[in-house]
């Protein structure tokens, strides 16, 4: 246990680019034992690169190689190896900083003894690429403070130190504001927020880029993973229900049970009096119940899901009311997906129908445990009305994926017509995890990993450290790299794009609906798939495609799950599983 533990650790290390680059939430075996998932912390990170001065300004900035060193965070009065910025009246220096990788928090700024002892004026400009963080709040390119600040004027004190900030960010742009001034600069360090929690989940393969790929998710979600579980640490810092199950999923299968999710589904229900909808949305409320019936599978906290007795009730009961003569959902409220979707009324009623399916069958369910037979019998003759009506998904890939999980439309016959039709043309971060769930179901895994590869790795190609709130693979041709200032005819890719709700740099960069690939990779790769509650039983089942090994491990209430699957020179899958106590595995 303790080995493989260790090579869980090692796991963690190796993100994103084939680098070690560092995660501060686990830096050791022992220090993992001490990790607590109740509170947030902070670890305060100086930046890896300079990645751009202000041109022509040499003089005007020296020594800025002096903010890569390792901090204490203290001024002093030795005021050595200091970085200087001086400013003129037409010449107001400049450095953009690069920390190496997504980051929540904000900035830490230690100053030394520079002839003006009057505070000093600096702009801040946080980003999540490099082009953000040069870019004006301006409508032009949609660079916004919306939800948190990101493009701030503050004073820094002489010979002192300020934190400010709160937002998601890689680079910083730090400019000298006022005329005719000199600033010494000790130290501009990050201050990086994040629940301090092992990974107790892993994912390590014959492929680099998918075990990449499983990291990335996990990363992602766990910067989301703040006060409450949001769905993205730059814009959207607001608990989302129906974003939240790609990232339930997630932290099942990377952090096991970790408080941030009851109280997220808690202050979701607590401002939401039935009949109304949590988030406005319909199937939000229904994504509510979904998550309800994964998180008690996974924990078996019986206790917990008798606090949801009467919502679910409820709200099983409201659902249940939007049925009309012909067996069709007439769902009020706000009617919606996923954005991709949301202008297509065909495929969001084909959706819908499926998702109320899906959602009484989890309601069935956990009116059983309840011992709510009346509910429970109520559930199972509304999912038998529904299922007499099948809305066509036309050529839309989220309505096809949850007509084939729900069993309204056969899962080889969505696939097939729909969902790989054009490879991963028109997935969607979101919805993107339940058209890999549909594929899994029509038995296609070998297309389910061309997808996360050619998907969410492009990504990661263009030197994404987090998973972002939209992508399309129509974006790639000719677009530059989110971590460098775009060349020359390159396509500024995160200024350029994006729609609805999140147009150019409001698009963010660090979306937790995107990590459904994470909790995928583990479902069907590893083939861990929980069948009781508390995962008392689990049903190992690998799906290998073309992986020659597959290891990781996986967090249970009993301990950790640990298992190896090895591809054979005659195709079978030699599997070693070393199971805790506690837990039963079926093949």
């Amino acid at each position: 246990m303790k080995k493989y533990f260790a090579s869980s650790i090692i796991l963690l290390f190796t993100i994103i680019n084939g680098a070690y680059a560092q995660l501060p939430p686990v830096f050791s075996a022992e220090r993992a034992k001490e990790a607590t998932s109740t509170s947030t912390t902070r670890r305060y990170l100086s930046p890896e690169k300079i990645l751009w001065k202000t041109p022509e300004a040499d003089t005007n900035i020296v020594n800025e190689k002096r903010l890569m060193l390792v901090g204490n965070g203290q001024a002093d009065l030795s005021n050595s190896n200091m970085c200087v910025l001086k400013s003129t009246k037409d010449l107001h220096p400049a450095l953009l900083l690069d920390f190496g990788k997504e980051l929540q928090g904000g900035l830490q700024i230690v100053t030394g003894m520079y002839p003006n002892h009057k505070p000093v004026k600096l702009r801040l400009r946080f980003g999540e690429s490099a082009s953000e963080a040069m870019s004006d709040v301006e409508p032009t390119h949609n660079a916004t403070n919306d939800h948190a600040m990101r493009d701030m004027i503050v004073e820094v004190p002489w010979l002192g130190k300020l934190e400010v900030g709160n937002t998601g960010f890689r680079f910083v742009r730090v400019d000298l504001v006022d005329d005719n001034i000199e600033l010494q600069l000790k130290e501009v360090r990050a201050i990086f927020n994040f629940r301090d929690i092992p990974y107790l989940g892993s994912f390590h393969s014959s492929d680099s880029l998918l075990n990449k790929i499983w990291l990335t998710g996990a990363y992602t979600v766990h910067l989301n993973m703040q006060d409450y579980l949001w769905d993205g640490i730059k814009r959207d810092r607001l608990v989302w229900l129906g974003d939240m199950h790609p990232e339930t999923s997630t932290i099942a299968a990377v952090f096991g049970n970790n408080p941030v999710v009851p109280k997220s589904l808690d202050l979701a229900r607590d401002i939401t009096p039935l009949p109304k909808y949590m988030n406005g949305m319909v199937s939000y409320s229904m994504w509510w119940v979904i998550i309800q019936r994964d998180w008690y599978m996974h924990n078996g906290d019986l206790v917990y899901l008798k606090e949801q007795k009467a919502y679910l009730k409820g709200l099983l009961n409201v659902l249940m009311s939007k049925i009309d003569k012909n067996n069709s959902e007439k769902l009020d409220g706000g009617r919606f997906l996923d954005w991709p979707s949301s202008e297509d009324p065909k495929a969001i009623h084909a959706g819908l129908q499926a998702l109320l399916i899906m959602t009484l069958d989890a309601g069935k369910e956990l009116s059983l445990v309840l011992k709510d037979q009346e509910t429970a019998k109520k559930c199972d003759e509304a999912i038998n009305r529904l299922k007499k009506n099948v809305p066509e998904a036309g050529h839309s890939k989220q309505a096809a994926a949850l007509l084939a999980i729900s069993g309204l439309m056969p899962a080889q016959q969505a696939n097939k017509e729909v969902i790989a039709v054009g490879g991963v043309k028109d997935f969607s971060t979101f919805y993107g995890y339940y058209m890999l769930q549909a594929k899994a179901k029509a038995g296609d895994y070998q297309g389910s990993l061309d997808a996360i590869r050619k998907f969410w790795g492009a990504m990661i190609n263009l030197g994404a450290t987090t998973f972002w709130e939209d992508f399309n693979m129509d974006w790639l041709p000719n677009a530059g790299r989110i971590d460098q200032l775009v060349p020359e005819g390159k396509k500024d890719i995160h200024s350029s794009y994006g729609a609805y709700c999140y147009v150019g740099f409001r698009l963010s960069l660090c979306h937790g609906w995107a990590a459904g690939p994470t909790p995928w990779l583990t479902e069907h790769v590893l083939g861990i798939k929980v069948m009781a509650p508390g995962c008392k039983v689990i049903k190992i089942e690998p799906h290998l495609g073309d992986l020659k090994f597959v290891e990781g491990t996986f967090p249970t209430p009993y301990g950790i799950l640990k298992v190896k699957h090895t591809k054979l020179a005659n195709g079978k899958i030699k599997s070693e599983i070393d199971a805790p106590k506690g837990v039963k595995i079926v093949r």
